[in-house]
Order: structure tokens, then sequence, then C-alpha cells
């Protein structure tokens, strides 16, 4: 769960120690000694950007003018390093000559550090920077100049080596030192999926979970996910409706956060499979080296679907867990924009119900994407404010005359029944309101409204009995001041109540299916004003008859139109359950379905 549903383009935090997070505020300090994005992919070997400068030869103190030119790019990370040793640190500092498109950062935490490196202050496209370099007291003898370009999110090129300047009287290095861009060796052969996968062997030769349960992962509705043991490795497959990107994570808990995650990311038309690190509940964290082996994958119909293989123990891969233990298992979806950014996802992620293992005997099972305490928090209150508040108003509206001589315990049976109501739907709402607090472990700053609204109803709730038992006697003077206060904040409470069912439907921790429940609910609050008219016509025209018969038959006609009225009223009301438990199961079953 939705929001809901907006989208937050997404540029990673931090990868590891050594490695850049894809800001693009530019502020990458992380990147001083790798260079390298954080995007999950490999970079291109063949750069498309060239660093030119000004001079060949300097003295501590001087400035060298550099500059990175070529195509269209949105970021750039500039250092000059020892040329006899690149991976040494940051030597010397930079000025800016564009400080809209630049900015200095810090390599490092000494004076001799400060202002060591330059890089983009946002994303938007460039063809050139300018920068100058100061060459420090104690300069190496020769300095050459390094470059990371970024030309969109997955297509960057690191450590592009630019010219290399030597100090006045120092003989040129030959041959050229790293003469080439910097290559990582993680990228795989991939293979393309001819036919959709089968659930053929899910519970007897693989593990496997599916939303909706059994369904054919062939099917564009199907969500599906799979573990077969094949000796010392493991092969999955993934599948479901998403255009954008489909991912699931071995979690020890029923929480995002430290967790290992697999993703398949529709990247300009074709499938990049990535591993990568959750962290709390932000943005994955993509790894540079990819474990995976085996990669295939397909995309037709809307149907994306991917599988690949990895070992059962990866002992060298900081962040993958072991497969012959039990998790949690979380699959989402979303949306992957232009060069494979992906979007937070605007539904919760199904999350099986329990700790499995993948590698254990094979079972075929599903999930669900509502945690069992928020679908147990929806169910009481539409208990409450469907049904057991709705029966309790109408009892108390139009059955006070028809039940005037019938009692139950001492008391009118319309009031015992309509009390009887009243107390278990605050008993129902107390419960369901304590519910989310418990999931969350305090408020939610995600809910939007709801809450809020949720803590009124509550409120109300609470004052309605406290205020009835301050009741005054049917003849006070006082009596009709409490019926219309009563009144009034009943009504407030039914009206705050179905506006919070309307708007936590839609909740990305409920999520009922849309916009069947929309329609279903205005069919419920149609159903009850309709109920709650028609017994007021029939109320009106009741007395409107007995006023229009003649005095002297007035008596007469009181008695029969009470029996009349009796008759008909007990039938609507008969109607009006049937009709209001029809409506009550039908959200209890889609409750159930998520």
């Amino acid at each position: 769960m939705e929001l809901p549903g907006f989208a937050v383009a997404v540029w990673m935090y931090v990868c590891l120690s050594a490695s850049v997070g894809g800001y693009p505020n530019g502020k990458v300090r992380e990147a001083c000694t790798s260079m390298v994005p954080c995007h999950g992919s490999s970079p291109q070997l063949s750069p498309e950007h060239t660093i030119t400068v000004n001079g060949t030869e300097f003295k501590p103190g001087d400035s060298i003018e550099v500059h990175l030119s070529g195509p269209d790019f949105e970021g750039f990370f500039i250092q000059a390093r020892d040329a006899e040793h690149l991976d040494s640190p940051a030597v010397g500092s930079f000025l800016l000559a564009d400080r809209r498109r630049s900015q200095l950062l810090t390599c490092g935490r000494t004076k001799v550090e400060r202002n060591s490196a330059v890089s983009h202050t946002s994303k938007s496209k460039k063809k050139e920077i300018k920068v100058y370099w100061i060459a420090p007291g104690d300069a190496p003898k020769h300095v050459q100049f390094l470059a990371t370009v970024v030309k969109k999110y997955r297509i960057f090129w690191v450590k592009i080596p630019g010219p290399i300047v030597s100090q006045t009287d120092v003989l040129s290095p030959t041959p050229p030192l790293h003469a080439t861009s910097e290559a990582m060796s993680t990228s795989y052969p991939v293979s393309y999926i001819s036919k959709p996968f089968s659930a053929s062997g899910c519970g007897s030769m693989k593990f496997c979970i599916r939303n909706p349960s059994n369904c054919d992962p062939g099917s564009a509705s199907c969500f599906f996910l799979s573990f077969q043991q094949e000796e010392s490795s493991v092969f999955i497959e993934m599948s479901g409706p998403s255009e954008g990107y489909l991912a699931f994570a071995l979690s020890h808990d029923q929480w995002m956060g430290g967790d290992d995650a697999y993703l398949c990311v529709n990247e300009d038309h074709r499938i990049h499979v990535s591993t990568a690190h959750l962290k709390e509940r932000s943005y994955p964290l993509l790894d540079l080296e990819n474990a995976l082996e085996d990669v295939s994958w397909r995309l037709a119909d809307g149907v994306l679907q991917c599988s690949f293989r990895r070992r059962i123990r990866l002992p060298a891969y900081k962040g993958r867990f072991n497969l012959d233990t039990s998790y949690y298992i979380f699959l989402a979806d979303g949306e992957a924009s232009e060069g494979g950014l992906i979007h937070k996802h605007r539904r919760q992620p199904l999350v099986t119900d329990g700790l499995y293992n993948v590698t254990g005997p094979p079972q075929d099972i599903g999930g669900s994407r509502s945690p069992r305490l928020i679908k147990a928090h929806g169910a009481l209150m539409f208990v409450a404010w469907i049904t057991t508040v709705s029966i309790g108003v109408i009892v108390a509206r139009f059955f006070k005359p028809v039940w005037s001589h019938s009692f139950l315990f001492g008391k009118e049976l319309w009031f015992q029944v309509h009390r009887m109501l009243m107390l278990t739907t605050v008993m129902l709402t107390s419960i369901s309101f304590v519910l989310p607090f418990v999931y969350r472990g305090g408020w939610s700053q995600q809910a939007g409204f709801h809450p809020y609204l949720g803590c009124a109803v509550m409120a109300l709730a609470i004052f309605q009995p406290l205020m009835a038992g301050f009741r005054p006697s049917r003849h006070a003077p006082r009596r009709q001041l409490f019926n219309w206060f009563h009144w009034s904040t009943g009504t407030t409470a039914r009206i705050l109540a179905v506006v919070t069912m309307f708007l936590g439907m839609d909740l990305p921790a409920l999520d009922l299916p849309d916009p069947w429940d929309t329609y279903t609910m205005i069919g419920f609050v149609a159903w009850h004003v309709g109920t709650d008219v028609l017994l007021e016509i029939h109320s009106y025209c009741l007395v409107r008859k007995v006023i229009e018969d003649d005095r002297v038959q007035i008596l007469q006609s009181l008695t029969s139109a009470e029996a009349e009225g009796c008759l008909f009223k007990q039938i609507v009301l008969t109607i009006y359950v049937c009709g209001n438990i029809v409506f009550l199961v039908a959200f209890l079953i889609a409750i159930n379905q998520v």
C-alpha cells in the first residue's frame, strides 16, 4: 500500500563505503574512492566524452584549466590523482567556472583534501564543464585527471582517463599510464524466454508463491514466484502483470529493512536483473557485483517474466542471505521510467503469512498484501458501522411505537435492542481503533486524513453512551434538548465513519479492489438512506390518515393504523437487515482476499 500512488524518482543513497550514490544534486562524497555510481548496472566500455587541459606541465600553486565535454550528460565527477597510483586519494583542489552547474566536494577529512573533487548540481542536460585545478605543494610528479560521466541512469562511464600533467623538469611517463576506462566484470550472458512460465510442479518439485491462489503464471493477472533447488543452487522464476519492475525480497520479519532483494526492471524494453539490499523503508541499494547466473527474461502482453540461478550460499557476497534458512518472502511490483529508474510501489507488497524455507519441502502457497491486524481493523469497523449502528438507528427511529408494549429485562424492547447494538458498536470500534497503532507502533504519517477522522469517530462513539447516561426523564424540560444533541452527535459520527471507510479502503495497507469498493460503499449508503426515506414516508402517511379520519373514529383509526404500520415496518426491517448483511459479507470477503 498505496499512498498513495505518487511517483518519486529513485536516486540511490549509499551503495557501499567504496561507491557513489546516484544523487541528482551531485553531493556524492562517497564517490571519492571508486567513482562508481550505484545504479545497479555495469559501466560502458568505450567513452564518448573527453577531458582536455590547457597545459601539460605545472609547478606547485599553478592553475590548470580542465574541460569535460561530449554528448549530453546528466551527472559527472572529476578528480585528479597520482598517475602512477590511480587508486590513491585525490590530489590538489579545484576552483569553479560555473557555480550553477558544478560544485566543489571534499574527499577526505584533512585541509589538504578540501575541494578535491567536482560534481554536478542537478541532473539537467549539459554538454561541457570547465573547472580549474590548483596544484598542491606536495603534488606527485605526474597527475592524471579522471572523470565519471552519467548519460542516463543506467548508462555511464567510470574513470574516463584524461591527460597526464607533470611537474616542470620531470619527464613524461612512458608508456602512457592507465589509458583505458575502468571496466567492471559484473556482466553476464542474458537470454530470452520463449514462452510463459508454468505452474506444473508447484508443491511437488518446486516451492511456489501465487496470487491469486492457484493462478496460471501465463495469465495477465497472476503474480508468480518459484524456487527449484538444483544441487548447490536454486533456479528462480518470477512473473507478474507489470511493465515497470518486479521484485522479491527475503526478510527475517514482515517489515521492510535489512532484506535481501532481487529486481527485474524494464530498462528501455529490455529487462535488467540485479540484486539489492533494502535498508529500512528507503529505496533499494543496488549491488555493484551480481551473484546471479543463467539470466533470462520476457516482456509480452503486459506480463514481465525473468528467471535466474543463484547458489544457496554466497559467503563472498555481502548482503546475500543463505537460501537454506526460513524467511518471510515479499513480492512487489511498480513503475519504472526511462533508463530503468524505478518508482515506489503504489500498493503493499505481497507477503507470506509465515516463515518459509525455499529449499525445504516444496509447497504451493499464497500471500497477503494486507497485514492481519489491518485486516482485522477493517473487518471490525465494517461490522460496527455498516451493520450494528445502522440497524440500531433504524430500530430507535421507527420501532419505538411498534414495540412500545414489548419488554425485555424490564425495559421496552426497542430500547434494549438499540442499546445492545450501540454498545456493541462502541466495543468493536474501540478494539479496532487500537489495532493500527499496535501494527505501526505509533502514528502513521502515510495514511492521509484517515487516522484523523478515525480519532474523531472514536471520540464521538465514546461520547454517545456517556451522554446517554445523563439522559433526563421522558417529560423533563431538557429532554428535547438531549434528544437533539443525541441525534446530531450520532448522525455526525455515522457520516464521518462512512467518509473514513471510503478513505481507508484505498490505503496501501488494505487497498480493496478498485473501483468495486467505491461502488459497493455507495450502494450501501443508498440502501440505508433509501430504507430510511421509505420508513419516513410511511410514518408520514399513517399520521395523515389518522388526522383525516372522523374525530369519533379517531381511536379506532389509531389502532388499525398501528397494526398496519407494525406489519409493514417489520417486513421492511427484515429486508433491510438481509440487505445489510449482504453488503457486510461482500466487504469481509474482499478483505479476506486481499
